[in-house]
């Protein structure tokens, strides 16, 4: 099995920013981080748009959309899945 997915084959993304302003983390889910970064640091996303600068730190890969969001979804809901990511993200980030 190729553990590189053909290049006609898109991806979703979960992903976690971290705003320049205040400290903050935001969740989100995306099929193009690049375009999604820039769309929130030039202030083309409502819930961010006066938090920029923002700093991708982290980011989970998926081949189906609904993988994306069901994950975005459960750290959402702000139980221990996302207590435990945000201090993998915090404490690994530090080292």
């Amino acid at each position: 099995m190729n553990p590189v997915p053909p290049k006609s084959r898109k991806m979703y993304y979960l992903y976690v920013l971290r705003s320049g302003r205040d400290g903050k983390l935001y969740l989100g889910s995306t099929n193009d981080l690049k375009k999604r970064l820039f769309d929130h640091n030039n202030g083309k996303v409502f819930s961010t748009k006066y938090r920029a600068p923002l700093e991708l730190l982290y980011y989970e890969a998926y081949r189906e959309e609904k993988l994306a969001r069901l994950r975005e979804s459960r750290l959402k809901s702000f139980g221990k899945g996302y207590q435990e990511l945000k201090k993998r993200i915090i404490i690994g980030g530090a080292g």
